[in-house]
C-alpha cells in the first residue's frame, strides 16, 4: 500500500469524524431528538471529540454538547456527570477564540437551569475561565462569556450561603457571584493592574453588537438583585456612565435591561437610589418611560417606585423630575393589568409621605382613576389590592380639598372615611377651604352621610359639623326643607 493510500485513510477518518459531529450538533438543534441521541450513548463519543487533534472537531463537539445541554435539566446533569466541564476547563487556555466561544456556550447551557448546576459550574473552575474570556480581543467570546456568567448570576442562592461575590471578578467582569474556594485563584493583582474599567470600556467600544451589550446590562442587573454588598460592587464598579448613555440605544432590549439594573440597584439601600438621583439616572428612566411601550415600561415604573419608597427627599427627587405626570400616562396607556398595578403601586410609593406629596399625586388627578381601579369589577385582584393600598396612604396625608372633594360622591365607606377624615383635619384651620366646602357641596354631602352612632366616621363628621354655625349645618342637613315648609305653613303674618 502506497503513503498515499495510507494517508487517504486517515482523511477519511478525519472526514467521518468531521461529518459525524457536525451530524449530531444539526440534530441537537430540534429538541425532540435530544433524548434519542442521548439514549445513544453520544455523551461519551462527543466527550472524546472534544479531545480531538483537529480544532474544529473540537468546536463542533462542544456546540452539541452545549445544544443539548440547553434543551433540557436532565441533560444538563449528564453533561456534569461526563465529566464533560472540567475537561472542557482545562483546555480553554490554549484553545483558539472559536472554541472559547462554544465552551462559554455550554457553562451558559449547564448553569441555567439550576443553583446546583451552576455550582458545578463553579465548582470546576469555569468561572476563572469565563472571567479570562473577558479579557479576549473577539467581542464574540466576551459576550459569550458575559452570557453564561449571567445565567449564573441570575439564580437567587448558591447552594452555599457563605457564597460572595470576589472584587476582581465584579471589577473585571460585572457579573457574577462566585465562592470563596475562588478567591484565592483570582489574585487582586488584576484589579491593581487597571482591570477595573475593562467591561465599561467593552461596552462603549464601537464594534460592540447590541446582543453583546443586552447579555452584559443583563447580567449586571441578576448580579445587583441579590444584596446590597452585590449591588455597591456594581456601582464602584462605574457602570453607569455608560448605562445612562445606553438607555438611549435604538435596541430597545439594551434600554430595558439598563433599566432592570437601575431598577435593582435602586431598591436596594436609599444610598444606592441616591446615586442614581444625583447622577442624573432620574430623568433619563423617565425619558424611557417617555419613549417606551408595553413591557419595556415595567422596569422603569417599579424603579422609581423603588427610589420614592426608601424616604421624602427621594420621593420628591421623583416628583421635582416629573415622574408623576409619567405615571400617570403609563398607568392610562398600558392596558395589562400588572402593568398598572406596578404604575399604581410607585403612585403609592410617592404620595403617601407628606401632604405635599399626596398634593403632587392629587394634582395629577390620579386619586379618582385609583378609585375606578379600586371599585372595577374587571380589575384583577391583585390591581384592586394595590389601588386599594396606595389610595389609602395618599389620602391619609392629602389636605388638598379640591382633590379629597369629587371622593365625596364616589368612594365607598371603607374609603370613605378616609376622605372625611382629612376633611376633618383641614377645615378647623383653614376658612377659605370652609367657604368652598360649603358653596360647593360638600357640607351638604357629608350630612346625606348615613353613619352608625359613635363610629369613626361619625366622629369625623361631627368634627367637620363643629367648624359650622349650627344654622348652616341645618341648613345642609337632609329634611330641613319639609322643616322650613312646616314653618312657613304655621307661621301667621302680624
Amino acid at each position: 500500500m502506497s503513503q498515499r493510500q495510507i494517508v487517504q485513510v486517515f482523511e477519511q477518518y478525519q472526514k467521518s469524524r468531521q461529518h459525524f459531529v457536525q451530524t449530531v450538533a444539526d440534530l441537537a438543534t430540534r429538541p425532540q431528538n435530544t433524548e434519542i441521541l442521548h439514549n445513544a450513548g453520544v455523551m461519551p463519543m462527543l466527550r472524546s471529540l472534544m479531545l480531538d487533534a483537529v480544532p474544529s472537531i473540537q468546536q463542533m463537539a462542544a456546540v452539541a454538547v452545549g445544544r443539548l445541554a440547553d434543551h433540557s435539566h436532565s441533560l444538563a446533569e449528564a453533561v456534569v456527570k461526563e465529566d464533560i466541564l472540567p475537561q472542557l476547563v482545562r483546555s480553554l487556555a490554549t484553545q483558539n477564540r472559536f472554541y472559547k466561544k462554544a465552551a462559554a456556550f455550554v457553562l451558559r447551557a449547564v448553569a441555567k437551569h439550576s443553583p446546583e448546576l451552576s455550582g458545578a459550574v463553579v465548582d470546576c473552575g469555569g468561572v476563572d475561565a469565563l472571567v479570562l474570556c473577558l479579557e479576549e480581543f473577539d467581542p464574540e467570546v466576551k459576550e459569550a462569556a458575559a452570557w453564561a456568567l449571567g445565567c449564573i448570576a441570575r439564580h437567587n442562592a448558591c447552594r452555599d450561603p457563605e457564597r460572595n461575590l470576589n472584587r476582581k471578578e465584579i471589577y473585571q467582569c460585572r457579573f457574577f457571584v462566585s465562592s470563596p474556594c475562588h478567591r484565592a485563584a483570582l489574585s487582586h493583582s488584576v484589579l491593581e493592574a487597571g482591570a477595573a474599567p475593562l467591561l465599561v470600556l467593552c461596552l462603549l467600544e464601537p464594534d460592540m453588537a447590541l446582543k453583546r451589550i443586552r447579555q452584559v446590562f443583563s447580567a449586571l442587573s441578576q448580579i445587583s438583585k441579590h444584596s446590597v454588598g452585590l449591588a455597591e460592587l456594581v456601582v464602584e464598579a462605574e457602570v453607569f456612565p455608560a448605562a445612562f448613555v445606553s438607555l438611549k440605544d435604538p435596541d430597545e432590549y439594551v434600554r430595558k435591561n439598563v433599566a432592570t439594573l437601575m431598577r435593582e440597584v435602586a431598591k436596594q439601600t436609599p444610598e444606592l437610589s441616591q446615586l442614581i438621583v444625583n447622577c442624573g439616572g432620574l430623568s433619563k428612566v423617565i425619558d424611557y418611560l417617555g419613549e417606551s411601550r408595553g413591557q419595556l415600561r415595567l422596569p422603569g415604573i417599579m424603579m422609581l417606585g423603588y427610589v420614592a419608597a426608601h424616604g421624602e427627599g427621594l420621593a420628591m427627587a421623583v416628583i421635582l423630575c416629573k415622574g408623576v405626570p409619567q405615571l400617570a400616562l403609563c398607568l392610562s396607556e398600558e392596558p395589562e393589568q400588572h402593568m398598572k398595578a406596578a404604575a399604581v403601586w410607585s403612585i403609592g410609593q410617592i404620595g403617601h409621605h407628606t401632604p405635599e406629596h399626596a398634593k403632587a399625586v392629587a394634582t395629577a388627578g390620579l386619586l379618582p382613576k385609583l378609585l375606578q381601579l379600586y371599585t372595577d369589577a374587571s380589575s384583577s385582584e391583585d390591581l384592586q389590592a394595590k389601588s386599594k393600598k396606595a389610595l389609602k396612604s395618599i389620602l391619609q396625608k392629602c389636605t388638598y380639598v379640591p382633590a379629597l372633594e369629587p371622593l365625596l360622591y364616589d368612594a365607598p365607606s371603607n374609603i370613605l372615611k378616609h376622605v372625611v377624615c382629612q376633611f376633618s383635619k383641614v377645615l378647623p384651620h383653614d376658612s377659605k377651604a370652609r367657604r368652598l366646602f360649603v358653596t360647593s357641596g360638600g357640607l351638604k354631602k357629608v350630612q346625606e352621610i348615613d353613619a352608625e352612632p359613635g363610629s369613626a366616621l361619625q366622629e369625623y363628621i361631627n368634627a367637620i359639623n363643629s367648624c359650622f354655625p349650627e344654622e348652616i349645618v341645618r341648613y345642609y342637613s337632609p329634611g330641613y326643607s319639609e322643616v322650613l315648609l312646616q314653618r312657613l305653613e304655621s307661621y301667621q303674618p302680624a
